[in-house]
């Protein structure tokens, strides 16, 4: 059985145990829908959210990004562990104690004002909106090279899947669907690192794998440095980043986190403050495996691909470069005319991706004839994108066809996995902070859960068109919704939390124009053909997130100290959030 055939027994196994589960725990009540019925325990919870937190970004792109980039892709590894830990420890048992299972919900009576709730439902909406993009996207690659399958019609296909599990079974079915999504995902990411570590250096231990040396006794990092020297690359190990961009992007990442919707709710679904701990716990755990072992599927990512491409003849290359190309994942163009894939820094296609020819049409070597041939940079023929480095590792490597289809699986996992509770942040929010708080406060329990279901179905299509056509390669999407969670939710949420003078007019002021800024920034330098030698102070896109929340602060503090002060009650119902205990 080839490759085909096993990623259509695993993953034919792994969505029918999706859908077995979603429909065993079909949600029939708004607490249910919305979270769970506050009755799953805290090492399922901490599965959950472990699946839910590690997106198509951290499984299919992050590791991409850490083999292109080097050490400053390392600004991921850092940001993203850190906000979690972050979230876990200062933000989530405190919104636990306060009982809104949303953020526009705990925005809305914090700041006591209906204003307030929609601005923070509108946020909601668009940050969700932004990093669902990148799962859909994810989901498309996975489809497109695995059951060769057009990338649009794999992002439909995924979209049924979620709409199925999504919409039927609400935070309840996601959440145990997730706990399965976790054990798939993980397994799929950790299996290929243990073979590949055992092959190159002896040792199945991946994060000791990446410090050791070859069967030669060279040390890898020392031997992908060499390498990467030859054709003329920067050192692999060394920051090449603006140091101010690196800190940015960070920040952006780390207190997005603990502003991000799909995460906070997680910590709703258990019964009491003392459990939201602990499965903040065990989610910490079992995303550092994955985390972990990163960095070392990027170094034998890519230096399996600099051993057996570059210098190669197209004709002669590995058999997964012409099955990645069919997918327009990768692209080579002969400049020269001599039929050998030439591999340096030169950046590939203008910064853009490739367009191939309409159908099938092949050039005198045998690749496919691209619509957008003209390339930058004399050394490079090349296009990679960072998206496959992952999911064409066991491919590159020549691991077993089953191994191969079990990534596949683990890439769909986790790009499903945070879809569906991004899709609940969206349906959760129109239906319950905006129709049941501001638009029709008497819709009855049923009611509200046929318009959170319409709401999912809505979102989901505008989900799947956004995967279709994505503005970025997914970690980069990803980053823009960390930047603009942070520029708009974190000094909202801090500040409500801990300072009870905070006040409504700061609160509003601070949330529109931290997320204005950001994503005018996001817009001129990414969309609107900005040049980065124009960046802000050398800032770039992903990282001006931390920009916009250091101006909402700016602003909401002032605002808040010129304008009356909070009610009585709600200073005291801060003051009482704070005081251990309660459930």
């Amino acid at each position: 059985m080839g490759v085909q055939g096993w990623t259509f027994l695993i993953i034919g196994l792994t969505f029918a145990l999706y859908i077995v589960i979603a429909i065993a725990s079909r949600a029939r009540s708004t607490g249910e829908f919305y979270v769970a019925g506050k009755g799953v325990s805290p090492l399922a919870n901490g599965m959950a959210t472990a699946a839910d937190w590690m997106s198509a970004a951290s499984f299919i792109s992050m590791a991409g990004i850490i083999a292109f980039a080097g050490m400053d892709g390392s600004v991921y590894l850092m940001g993203w562990t850190g906000g979690y830990v972050l979230l876990a420890l200062l933000l989530a048992p405190y919104l636990r104690k306060f009982g809104k299972f949303t953020v526009p919900d705990f925005i809305g009576d914090r700041y006591y004002s209906q204003l307030a709730r929609i601005v923070a439902v509108l946020c909601a909406i668009f940050v969700s909106f932004t990093y669902i993009a990148g799962q859909m996207r994810g989901v498309g690659v996975v489809f497109s090279r695995f059951l060769e399958v057009n990338i649009d019609l794999g992002v439909v296909i995924g979209m049924g899947l979620v709409f199925f599990y999504a919409v039927l079974g609400g935070m309840k079915g996601i959440t145990y669907t997730q706990v399965a999504q976790y054990c798939v995902l993980i397994f799929a990411y950790t299996i290929p690192a243990f073979f590949l570590a055992f092959m190159v250096t002896g040792n199945p231990i991946p994060q000791v794998a990446l410090g050791g040396t070859d069967a030669e006794g060279a040390g890898l990092l020392a031997k992908l440095n060499g390498m990467l020297a030859d054709l003329g690359f920067e050192s692999y190990t060394d920051y090449h980043k603006h140091p101010l961009d690196v800190v940015c992007i960070t920040a952006a990442l780390m207190l997005g986190t603990a502003g991000l919707p799909h995460v906070i709710i997680r910590f709703f679904t258990v019964k009491r403050v003392k459990d939201a701990r602990t499965s903040a716990g065990w989610a910490l755990l079992f995303i550092a495996i994955l985390y972990t072992t990163a960095p070392a599927i990027a170094v034998f990512a890519r230096t399996n691909m600099l051993e057996t491409v570059p210098g190669a003849r197209y004709a002669e290359a590995p058999g997964w470069v012409g099955t990645w190309e069919d997918t327009g994942l990768i692209s080579w163009r002969d400049r020269n005319g001599d039929g050998v894939i030439q591999h340096g820094p030169g950046p590939s296609f203008a910064g853009k991706k490739p367009v191939f020819e309409p159908g099938d049409a092949r050039g005198e070597h045998g690749e496919r004839l691209l619509a957008n041939p003209v390339l930058e940079g004399e050394g490079n023929e090349l296009y990679v994108d960072r998206d496959i480095m992952v999911l064409a590792n066991p491919e590159i490597s020549g691991l077993p066809d089953w191994v191969i289809a079990l990534v596949a699986a683990g890439g769909l996992a986790a790009a499903l996995s945070t879809a569906a509770g991004l899709l609940m942040v969206i349906s959760s929010a129109v239906s319950h902070d905006l129709v049941k708080k501001v638009v029709a406060p008497g819709i009855s329990d049923r009611g509200e859960l046929r318009v959170a279901r319409i709401a999912a179905a809505a979102a989901i299509i505008c989900a799947g068109l956004l995967g279709i056509w994505p503005p970025d390669y997914v970690a980069a999407v990803v980053a823009f919704a960390f930047g603009l969670a942070a520029s708009s939710f974190f000094p909202a949420i801090f500040l409500g939390i801990f300072w009870k003078r905070f006040n409504m007019p700061g609160a509003i002021t601070g949330m529109l124009c931290g997320i204005g800024f950001t994503t005018w920034y996001i817009l001129e330098f990414k969309f609107l053909g900005g040049s980065s030698d124009d960046w802000w102070l050398g800032i770039s896109p992903e990282g001006i997130g931390t920009l916009g929340m250091l101006i909402n602060f700016a602003i909401a503090i002032p605002v808040a100290l010129l304008t009356a002060p909070p009610p009585d009650s709600v200073q005291r119902m801060v003051e009482d959030i704070r005081v251990p205990g309660g459930d």
